[in-house]
Protein backbone atom coordinates (compact mmCIF):
# COMPACT_ATOMS: atom_id res chain seq x y z
CA UNK A 1 0.00 0.00 0.00
CA UNK A 2 1.63 3.26 -1.09
CA UNK A 3 1.42 6.34 1.79
CA UNK A 4 0.69 9.50 1.51
CA UNK A 5 3.90 10.29 1.69
CA UNK A 6 5.13 8.12 -1.24
CA UNK A 7 2.69 9.78 -3.04
CA UNK A 8 3.67 13.26 -2.66
CA UNK A 9 7.25 12.42 -2.67
CA UNK A 10 6.71 10.65 -6.36
CA UNK A 11 4.94 13.56 -7.72
CA UNK A 12 7.14 16.04 -6.68
CA UNK A 13 9.93 13.86 -7.91
CA UNK A 14 7.95 13.82 -10.87
CA UNK A 15 7.31 17.81 -11.00
CA UNK A 16 11.20 18.43 -10.41
CA UNK A 17 12.21 16.00 -13.01
CA UNK A 18 10.06 17.94 -15.48
CA UNK A 19 11.03 21.49 -14.52
CA UNK A 20 14.67 20.15 -15.15
CA UNK A 21 14.21 18.77 -18.46
CA UNK A 22 12.77 22.28 -19.54
CA UNK A 23 15.05 24.23 -18.55
CA UNK A 24 17.81 22.20 -20.05
CA UNK A 25 16.43 21.93 -23.05
CA UNK A 26 15.60 25.36 -22.98
CA UNK A 27 19.42 26.10 -22.58
CA UNK A 28 20.44 23.47 -24.89
CA UNK A 29 18.47 25.49 -27.65
CA UNK A 30 19.65 28.87 -26.94
CA UNK A 31 23.21 27.88 -26.39
CA UNK A 32 23.60 25.71 -29.58
CA UNK A 33 24.47 27.15 -32.71
CA UNK A 34 22.85 24.68 -35.06
CA UNK A 35 19.36 23.12 -34.36
CA UNK A 36 20.66 19.34 -34.35
CA UNK A 37 23.46 20.46 -31.16
CA UNK A 38 20.53 21.18 -28.84
CA UNK A 39 18.45 18.24 -30.12
CA UNK A 40 21.42 16.11 -29.77
CA UNK A 41 22.28 17.67 -25.73
CA UNK A 42 19.41 17.63 -25.04
CA UNK A 43 19.05 13.51 -25.48
CA UNK A 44 22.22 12.68 -24.53
CA UNK A 45 22.63 15.01 -21.11
CA UNK A 46 19.57 15.77 -20.02
CA UNK A 47 18.54 12.54 -19.15
CA UNK A 48 21.74 12.05 -16.82
CA UNK A 49 21.04 14.55 -15.28
CA UNK A 50 17.63 13.64 -14.24
CA UNK A 51 18.75 10.24 -13.44
CA UNK A 52 20.98 11.66 -10.81
CA UNK A 53 18.27 14.00 -9.49
CA UNK A 54 16.21 10.56 -9.12
CA UNK A 55 18.77 8.96 -7.29
CA UNK A 56 19.39 11.73 -5.10
CA UNK A 57 15.78 12.66 -4.39
CA UNK A 58 14.30 9.04 -4.66
CA UNK A 59 15.97 8.29 -1.69
CA UNK A 60 14.15 10.31 0.52
CA UNK A 61 11.21 11.28 -1.36
CA UNK A 62 10.14 8.07 -3.97
CA UNK A 63 8.35 5.42 -3.24
CA UNK A 64 9.31 1.84 -4.17
CA UNK A 65 8.08 1.38 -7.19
CA UNK A 66 9.19 -1.81 -8.15
CA UNK A 67 12.25 -2.46 -10.64
CA UNK A 68 14.79 -0.75 -12.70
CA UNK A 69 13.06 -0.21 -15.98
CA UNK A 70 9.49 1.12 -13.72
CA UNK A 71 11.71 3.72 -11.99
CA UNK A 72 13.61 4.64 -15.29
CA UNK A 73 10.54 4.79 -17.26
CA UNK A 74 8.21 6.91 -14.24
CA UNK A 75 10.94 9.56 -13.53
CA UNK A 76 13.25 9.75 -16.15
CA UNK A 77 11.15 9.10 -19.43
CA UNK A 78 8.08 10.42 -18.96
CA UNK A 79 9.48 14.11 -17.22
CA UNK A 80 12.22 14.06 -20.41
CA UNK A 81 9.00 13.65 -22.60
CA UNK A 82 6.81 16.42 -20.94
CA UNK A 83 10.19 18.86 -20.18
CA UNK A 84 10.63 18.80 -24.61
CA UNK A 85 6.87 19.03 -25.22
CA UNK A 86 6.95 22.01 -22.75
CA UNK A 87 9.83 23.74 -23.98
CA UNK A 88 8.96 22.82 -27.89
CA UNK A 89 4.82 23.34 -28.08
CA UNK A 90 4.08 26.17 -25.05
CA UNK A 91 7.10 28.24 -24.90
CA UNK A 92 8.14 30.67 -27.85
CA UNK A 93 11.12 29.78 -30.38
CA UNK A 94 14.17 31.23 -28.66
CA UNK A 95 14.72 33.32 -32.33
CA UNK A 96 11.22 34.74 -31.59
CA UNK A 97 12.08 36.13 -27.70
CA UNK A 98 13.51 39.88 -28.37
CA UNK A 99 16.59 40.29 -25.36
CA UNK A 100 17.73 43.60 -24.38
CA UNK A 101 21.28 44.80 -26.01
CA UNK A 102 24.03 44.73 -23.57
CA UNK A 103 26.94 46.74 -23.28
Amino acid sequence: MVSVFEAVGLVVLLGLNTFLAAVLTRMFRVRMETRWGGVLYTLLLTPVVLVVATLLLGQILGPNLGDAATVLGVTVLVPLTLGIAFDYFWMPSPDEVEVPDTV
